[in-house]
């Protein structure tokens, strides 16, 4: 069927519905933004929109007219495209606020009692996947306070708004949430959930571990056996898929995620240490040689590692020596402050135990 097609007729061919007729009503006032957005045409009724069903389904298990009734669900969020756009500019980091939020007292707690409730889970991940229980349990408390915090808005409205509204004023990743779009609807069809039904965040992202679509498809496990991927409620999958998706990017077993480090003074040197960012790329030794001093495990240490700087707003930075762990950490959100709360949560939910 040619894409070039008249959008309202394609849809109306592809789904069975009605053209509209012409409306002669009176004029009447400007509606709101959320009447607006409730009268807009529907996502499944634009071109572009039906030119992707149509791709969609040239390689997966269901036709553009399935594609186009999800779709045509989806209602377009003012607040989704709001909230994914960067914060002021200027706004200063602060590793000690973040520590505070992320690292608190109650949440330690929280991380024990999940722990301990899923034990059997994290054990035998732990033994498969090589990642440690605490690691995983970690992940759960910073990403959603351990449930308390997964996200309620529809993941078919969040990922249709900013896969074909995605907001001006920033880079346009519109490409990779219409990716993100394509393997939700995959999900949702493989497992026979109804799109409108997933709840997530305002980014798409989904349950206690708050897997992307594409990372549900490509790492979710369904570790207790039962036939579906669940990482609302089921806490086996939960583990599972954590520690799965860790070890895929290659968490090594049994190896450290940081060293203690005092960088240089040298600014020129300093420059060169931080240069690869959160990437593991200098020896021991070629840290040394540049004038960082690393605790005595970290100078013996075999594997590469990377001078990871922590800022603290208006006080000096602080720094260490991340390993290829610390690295995986980061591949799970890309910021050396979000691996550092989940390493630092992990080592205080073991102590804990």
């Amino acid at each position: 069927m040619p894409i070039c097609m008249p959008a309202r007729l394609l849809f109306a061919v592809l789904v069975g519905g009605a053209l509209p007729l012409p409306s002669f009503a009176a004029a009447r006032p400007k509606p709101s933004a959320a009447a607006a957005a409730a009268e807009a045409p529907s996502y499944a009724q634009r071109e572009a929109v039906q030119a992707f069903a149509l791709a969609l389904a040239e390689d997966a298990p269901f036709n553009a007219a399935w594609v186009l009734r999800q779709l045509g669900q989806a209602r377009y969020q003012a607040s989704v495209a709001r909230l994914v756009m960067p914060p002021p500019a200027g706004t200063a980091k602060n590793w000690d606020a973040y520590r505070a939020r992320m690292v608190d007292a109650q949440r330690v707690r929280e991380g024990v009692r999940w722990s301990q409730r899923h034990a059997t889970d994290l054990a035998r991940a732990e033994k498969d996947y090589g990642v440690p229980a605490e690691i995983v349990a970690a992940i759960v408390g910073v990403e959603t306070y351990y449930g308390r915090i997964t996200g309620n808005f529809r993941v078919l409205d969040a990922l249709a708004t900013l896969a074909f509204d995605f907001p001006s004023g920033r880079s346009d990743r519109s490409g990779f949430y219409q990716d993100e779009l394509r393997a939700f609807l995959r999900w949702c069809h493989a497992e026979g959930r109804d799109p409108t039904s997933v709840r997530g965040s305002y980014a798409g992202a989904v349950g206690l571990p708050q897997f992307m679509p594409s990372s549900i498809l490509r790492f979710a496990v369904d570790y207790d056996a039962d036939g579906r991927i669940d990482l609302g409620d089921h806490g086996a999958d939960v583990v599972g898929s954590v520690a799965h998706y860790f070890a895929e990017y290659g968490w090594s077993r049994g190896e450290p995620t940081h060293f203690s480090v005092t960088a240089p003074t040298d600014k020129a040197a300093l420059a060169t240490l931080l240069a690869p960012d959160i990437v593991p790329t200098f020896s021991a030794a070629q840290m040394t040689e540049l004038g960082a001093e690393l605790e005595p495990a970290g100078q013996r240490f075999a594997g590469p590692l990377a001078l990871v700087e922590l800022q603290r707003g208006e006080a000096p930075p602080t720094y260490v020596a991340g390993s290829r762990n610390f690295y995986v950490v980061t591949r799970y959100n890309w910021s050396a402050y979000y691996a550092m709360a989940v390493i630092e949560l992990a080592q205080q939910i073991k102590v804990s135990r």
